[in-house]
């Protein structure tokens, strides 16, 4: 399978990103095809507007129930809201994936 060039994120979040403090996003297997230290346009998901530019620093597994203090503090939020999102856009999926990544310029 050939290694995205964009990935999409929720229109609240693109402060977080351009600003350096979102550093991860927690995916399922099929939005883990990242390859790291690839270049990715960052869109948004309600209007697909580009804002921003990330390099790919790693793709790991990460299961459900590992997600802790660490990843709501990369993903800048309190862990039970990660939580409670992460399940709610994965309601039936424990087998995740984390994607570290890095701001590398703004559109």
């Amino acid at each position: 399978m050939k290694a995205p060039t964009c990935i999409t994120f929720f229109e609240s979040l693109m402060p977080l990103i351009t600003s350096g403090k979102k550093t991860i996003t927690i995916r399922d297997k099929s939005e883990s095809y990242y390859t790291p230290d690839s270049l990715v346009e960052v869109f948004t998901l309600e209007t697909d507007k580009k804002v921003c530019d990330i390099k790919i620093v790693s793709v790991e597994s990460l299961h459900f129930d590992e997600i802790n203090h660490y990843h709501a503090e990369q993903e800048h939020l309190p862990l039970p809201k990660l939580k409670k999102l992460i399940r709610d856009i994965y309601p039936n999926n424990d087998d995740l994936f984390m994607i570290r990544f890095e701001l590398t310029g703004s559109s």
